[in-house]
Order: C-alpha cells, then structure tokens, then sequence
C-alpha cells in the first residue's frame, strides 16, 4: 500500500514539475504526447476511484501478475480509448489546466487507496482480486508511465522527480513474475522495464545475455 502511495506521489510530482513547453514532446508511449499521456493518468485515477468502490463477493480470479492481459503486438493507435485520450488532451489546451485535473483527481486516488482495505476483494475489467494486489498492479503501471513520462525530456529538465528505486525494484519483479523468467543480473532495474515492455530495443549485447527470453519479448501489457 505504502508502495503503491510513494509511486503515484513520485509521478504527479513529476506533471507537477513540467514547464508548459515539455507537455508538447513526445512521450514514451507510441503516438502519445506529454500531454496525452497526462490526460491517461487521469483516467488512470479514475478507475482507481471506480474500482476501490466496486467490492466483489467472489474469490479472486486473478492477481497482481495475472492482471495484466499480455498483447502480441503494440497498440496502434488506433484503439478508440486511445484515440479519445488524444482528443480530450488536447481540449485542455492550457497545461495549467490538465496539471491541475490529475492534482485533483489524482490526490483523491491516493487517499482511496490509503484508506483501503488491503484483504478487501474488487472488480475490474470483469476480473476479480485484493485491494493488495490490485495496487500492485498500478505500481507498474504509474512506474513504466512515469519513464514514459520523461523518456525524451531535455537536459534542462533533468531535475524532474524521478521514479522511487522500490517502485522500479516491484515493478521489475512483477514483470519478471509476469515473463516467467528473471531478467539478466547485469540488466538495471529500468533496463529490464524498458526493455522488457518494447520501450528501448536491447542491444545486441543483451539480447545474447537475454538467451531465450529474448524471444518472448516484448511484452506489451494492457
């Protein structure tokens, strides 16, 4: 729970932080601006509200690995949702605006979570798990959006928040507990992410220290 709170604290630290002009550069998500993936995690945030008020009375169907459907190719961009995110960011116009949204939104996630039950059972997407593992899930989500997040920033704002060193260390373990397989020692924790999810292609280096895993990746989470 503390984990999930310091994760998304980091994260709109970071929006917080961004001058106006950077909400115009690209993200680290295919097709997506700054802004556009902004506006994401405040949809993001809203199905955290959702979901922490949608108690289910059935065992878990799933976990906080097995959360994550697991895709063959990337997203296209052509997917309505992601289609919509890019027109309603763009509505914003004002990035004051869209800062001030996710503030908003997203302090009220924050607060839900910390409030909840950690045994507790929810439904999403039609799955059911604990609170526990539901806000395990989301620490990979908020710690892959926020490298997306400042993947193509320029110098001038490396003094961005940057994602915790626990929230890269879970998020790495999940995804190997996702992969079935660790990835390579050598690799840093936000190598194995961008790596592991198609966000940087490996070297050829370490696509020879990835062996076979190599071969089942990327792994494209949605």
């Amino acid at each position: 729970m503390d984990l999930f709170s310091h994760s998304w604290t980091a994260l709109r630290a970071a929006v917080a932080e961004l001058p106006d002009e950077d909400f115009q550069r690209p993200s680290g998500c295919a097709g997506w601006l700054v802004r556009d993936l902004v506006c994401h995690l405040v949809i993001d945030a809203q199905d955290v509200l959702i979901t922490l008020v949608t108690p289910a009375e059935t065992e878990p169907t799933v976990n906080a690995a097995t959360y994550w459907h697991v895709a063959d190719q990337p997203p296209t961009g052509e997917d309505p949702l992601d289609a919509l995110t890019v027109r309603l960011a763009a509505a914003y116009e004002d990035p004051a605006l869209l800062r001030f949204h996710l503030d908003d939104v997203g302090s009220a996630a924050g607060r839900a979570a910390g409030l909840a039950d950690p045994g507790a059972r929810v439904s999403t997407q039609d799955q059911v798990l604990t609170v526990a593992d539901y806000l395990t899930a989301y620490v990979l989500e908020w710690t892959l959006h926020h490298l997306d997040l400042i993947a193509h920033l320029p110098s001038a704002s490396a003094n961005v928040t940057r994602p915790t060193g626990e929230g890269l260390a879970r998020s790495r373990a999940l995804l190997e507990s996702i992969a079935g397989s660790p990835f390579p020692r050598s690799f840093t924790d936000e190598t194995a992410l961008l790596v592991g999810t198609g966000r940087r292609t490996a070297t050829d280096a370490e696509r020879s220290e990835l062996g076979e895993l190599a071969l089942r990746l990327p792994l494209v989470l949605g």
